[in-house]
């Protein structure tokens, strides 16, 4: 029995998911960079800079939230920096 190997499958445009990773880490980078400047992100503009990328998208959620930042809920979609 063949089975797919959950390294090397397609996810959007046919990346694979180390691929999403390293995208999703360079988008974290510039994220903080415009929260540091702006003080505040949206969830929207986080999307829309992962190019609607669903994997992308949460993965770039989630570096946020290990460097971190305050990525909010669904009642407050924004991410900014947290208060210590």
């Amino acid at each position: 029995m063949d089975t797919c190997d959950s390294r090397t499958r397609a996810y959007k445009n046919g990346k694979t998911f180390d691929q999403c990773k390293e995208i999703a880490k360079i988008l974290s980078l510039e994220m903080q960079e415009k929260i540091e400047k702006t003080g505040q992100v949206g969830w929207d503009v986080i999307l829309e800079s992962a190019k609607h990328d669903e994997l992308v998208y949460k993965l770039t959620l989630k570096y946020l939230r290990e460097s971190g930042y305050d990525i909010g809920d669904w009642k407050r979609p924004l991410v900014k920096k947290t208060i210590t």
